[in-house]
């Protein structure tokens, strides 16, 4: 277990780095356009969170680490579906009952 002390200090220096972060473009860019490369960028920064979020419980799902394949297999499905109808509800759907499926159908 972590010392207590050490622990705040972590928690207040992530929170200080987090506040510089969000500062940096609030608070130095202001009002002022930015480039036309960076907004580019910065338009897929929320495509790519839901990856980041969902690819460490499809790969460390199993037990003790391992890969699950009924996540393994819904993430595929759900990649699938999103990709052949370019529709979110009907990716999130498919993935949703492929997993319901294969935990509670084949046990």
């Amino acid at each position: 277990m972590i010392d207590k002390s050490t622990l705040w200090v972590v928690i207040f220096a992530l929170g200080i780095g987090s506040f510089l972060l969000r500062f940096a473009f609030l608070g130095f860019v202001g009002d002022r356009p930015l480039p036309t490369w960076l907004v580019r960028h910065l338009r897929y920064t929320a495509v790519a969170i839901l990856p980041a979020l969902v690819a460490p419980l499809v790969v460390f799902s199993g037990e003790n680490g391992g890969i699950d394949p009924a996540r393994v297999a819904a993430a595929v499905v759900t990649l699938a579906v999103g990709i052949w109808t370019r529709n979110v509800f009907a990716a999130i759907a498919a993935g949703a009952l492929t997993l319901l499926g294969l935990v509670y159908g084949l046990g």
